[in-house]
C-alpha cells in the first residue's frame, strides 16, 4: 500500500476504484458509497482517461479529498504497470491531473481481502467444510483475467492483510493426466503458473491442452463459450477443461489454506467461478481442497465459499479509506 493519510474534510469525496485487466470500476465515497460505474479497460488509453470519463459523467465539479485505487498488479511504489493490460498508473500524474491531495494504491486482492470481515451470508455460496473459527486467518483467491491471491491474518492490533503474487507461483499437478496437460502448457509457455491455468485465458489454454492430450481437434474457444458448452453437455473437451480447472483450483486453494492456516475460511472471488452457480459444488474442487494426505482432517474443517457480491472490492476499499481517514 502506498503511504499517506487521506484528507478528512467534511463534504469532500474520496474516489474509489477497482481496476482489473478487463474492467475498471469507479465510485465516490462521501458519508456513503455512491453508484459504481463499470468501464471497459480496452476502450481507454490509460487510467487517467477512464477516471476523467467517470468524473465528467458522475461527479462534475466534485472536490476530491483523496483516492484509493485497487489495481491488478504488484504495488511496489507510485508507478505501477498492470500485469494483464497495457495500462500504467502513475500517482504523481493523477494528483496533478485531478488535484487530488493523496492517492493510495493497493493490490486489487488486498482490497478484496479487507472485505472478508464485512461479508454477509447472502454474499456467499458455501462449498463444504466445517464452521469458521472466529477471528481466524482467511484467504481469498479469484480467477478472472488473472488470478489474485491475498490473506487476512489476526494481529495484536487488529487484522492485517497480506497481498501476494500467489497467482504466479508454479502450478503443481496431482494426477498423471494433469501432468500431461501441464506438459502441453509447458511446451507452449515455458513456466506454467497457477494463473496460466486458473484464469479466463487459463481456461482457454486448458481447453486446448485437454484436446491435445486426448488427440482431438477442436476450434479455439473463449472462456465463456467453454463454460456454456460444458454446462450444456455437448462438448466433452469443454466439460473436461472445466472439471480440470475446478480440481486444480481446489488443490491451489488447499495449499493456501495450509500456508495461511486459514481456519477463518477460504473464499473464491473473481469473474469466473460465481457464474458456475450451484454446479460448482458438484465438481472436484472440494475433494481436491481436502486431499492433502495427513492434513485431510485439518482441511475438512475449513469452510470454503464462493463470493457472490458483484462489487466485493468496494467493501474493502471503503474499509481501507476509513482506516486512512482515521
Amino acid at each position: 500500500m502506498s503511504a499517506g493519510a487521506l484528507d478528512s474534510r467534511v463534504g469532500d469525496a474520496i474516489l474509489l476504484a477497482d481496476i482489473g485487466g478487463t474492467n475498471a470500476r469507479f465510485a465516490l465515497m462521501t458519508d456513503r458509497l455512491g453508484a459504481i460505474r463499470h468501464l471497459p479497460v480496452a476502450e481507454y488509453p490509460g487510467p487517467k482517461d477512464a477516471i476523467a470519463t467517470f468524473l465528467r459523467a458522475d461527479a462534475p465539479g466534485a472536490t476530491l479529498a483523496g483516492a484509493v485505487l485497487a489495481v491488478a498488479a504488484p504495488v511496489e511504489g507510485e508507478t505501477v504497470r498492470f500485469t494483464n493490460s497495457p495500462w500504467v498508473i502513475d500517482v504523481a500524474e493523477l494528483r496533478a491531473a485531478f488535484g487530488i491531495p493523496r492517492v493510495v494504491l493497493v493490490n486489487d486482492f488486498e482490497a478484496v481481502a479487507w472485505s472478508l470481515p464485512s461479508l454477509r451470508p447472502e454474499d456467499l455460496r458455501p462449498v463444504g467444510g466445517g464452521v469458521a473459527v472466529p477471528g481466524g486467518p482467511m484467504v481469498v483467491l479469484g480467477p478472472g483475467t488473472g488470478l489474485g491471491v491475498a490473506g487476512l491474518v489476526p494481529d495484536l492490533h487488529g487484522p492485517v492483510v497480506v497481498p501476494t503474487e500467489g497467482g504466479h507461483a508454479t502450478l503443481a499437478t496431482t494426477t498423471e493426466r494433469e501432468a500431461e496437460i501441464v506438459a502441453v502448457l509447458r511446451r507452449r509457455y515455458g513456466h506454467v503458473s497457477n494463473e496460466r491455468a486458473l484464469s479466463g485465458p487459463g481456461l482457454e489454454a486448458l481447453h486446448a491442452a485437454v484436446a491435445a492430450v486426448d488427440g482431438v481437434t477442436v476450434p479455439e474457444r473463449r472462456a465463456a463459450e467453454i463454460t456454456r458448452l460444458a454446462e450444456q453437455g455437448g462438448c466433452p473437451v469443454c466439460r473436461a477443461a472445466v472439471e480440470t480447472f475446478c480440481a486444480m483450483l481446489g488443490s491451489v486453494a488447499g495449499d493456501l489454506a495450509l500456508i495461511f492456516r486459514a481456519r477463518g475460511g477460504v473464499f473464491i472471488a473473481g469473474g469466473i467461478v460465481p457464474r458456475f452457480g450451484d454446479r460448482f459444488r458438484a465438481t472436484g474442487f472440494r475433494s481436491r481442497f481436502e486431499s492433502k494426505g495427513r492434513f485431510e482432517p485439518y482441511l475438512a474443517e475449513i469452510p470454503t465459499a464462493v463470493i457472490t457480491h458483484s462489487d466485493v472490492a468496494f467493501l474493502g476499499l471503503q474499509a481501507i479509506a476509513a482506516r486512512l481517514r482515521g
